[in-house]
């Protein structure tokens, strides 16, 4: 749940309505696979409930991500192939988001594209900080440095975390009105 406060903290209310109204709400099944490693995506997906398994080949499972977590966000910025496989641990619901829809309210509004962007750059910097603690680097970082330990919001983010909270349970009750499609 933490990530989607980066997001919705950045965003305003109007953009979150307008993605709850412009996704498509999906399910998967368990053991059903999402995204594919190697596979051009021309979609953004959010994890609305549920809980899905991230595997690299040669790697193995290197995540497990949960509500409010996004997805293909990698491939949306530089239109690459995806780098990992992303599969449903248990029932899964989505929004998916198109990346033709995203890209034409980028143009209408510049606005929200600045908002999106900026969320979408906090959100990788912060999915970057993780994998490389991970990878061991980083421990043992000092109290009283300036560095942003592995639990903790910035001061920024902070501040929205209430916000955007109340900014995802407005989409899950507009998404909750939505057909989920299979």
């Amino acid at each position: 749940m933490r990530k989607v406060l980066f997001i919705f903290g950045l965003l305003n209310d109007e953009d979150v309505e307008w993605m709850a109204r412009v996704g498509s709400l999906k399910e998967l099944g368990r053991g059903a696979v999402l995204i594919h490693q190697g596979t051009r995506l021309e979609q953004l997906f959010i994890v609305v409930s549920g809980h899905m398994q991230v595997t690299v080949k040669g790697l193995g499972s290197v995540a497990e991500l949960g509500s409010g977590e996004m997805l293909g966000e990698m491939s949306f910025v530089d239109s690459a192939p995806t780098s990992a496989t992303v599969t449903a641990l248990d029932e899964v619901v989505y929004l998916q988001l198109e990346k033709k829809v995203l890209e034409a309210r980028f143009v209408s509004d510049p606005g929200f594209a600045g908002r999106f962007f900026k969320a979408l750059a906090v959100f990788l910097a912060d999915r970057l900080r993780g994998t490389v603690q991970r990878m061991g680097y980083g421990k043992g970082g000092k109290l009283d440095s300036d560095e942003i330990l592995e639990d903790e919001l910035d001061e920024t983010a902070l501040d929205n975390v209430s916000i955007a909270g109340d900014r995802f349970d407005r989409m899950i009750r507009i998404l909750a009105g939505a057909r989920l499609e299979h």
